[in-house]
């Protein structure tokens, strides 16, 4: 699988959201609204997700393997933390 950052918009304030990211898979999908988090342990990431009626997160897409999700991490946050 090929992941390739397509954008990267930086949050220049005091909040916990560093930013978002789009990604492309593969030259043909592309998701779009991944937030870079700080953490207690440094930057990670959080799918798009929604809020259901009472209220809860639910992520709308997400890797579905260990694998993957740690492609992700690697590609985005390299990605994330070079960009000026």
């Amino acid at each position: 699988m090929k992941i390739t950052v397509d954008k990267i918009f930086k949050v220049n304030d005091e909040s916990k959201m560093k930013g978002s990211v789009s990604v492309i898979i593969d030259d043909c999908f592309k998701i779009t609204g991944i937030k870079v988090i700080e953490g207690k342990n440094g930057l990670f990431l959080s799918m798009p997700s929604r809020v259901l009626p009472d209220g809860t997160h639910r992520d709308i897409v997400y890797p579905i393997n260990t694998e993957t999700r740690e492609m992700f991490n690697d590609v985005i946050l390299k990605a994330f933390e070079e960009e000026e």
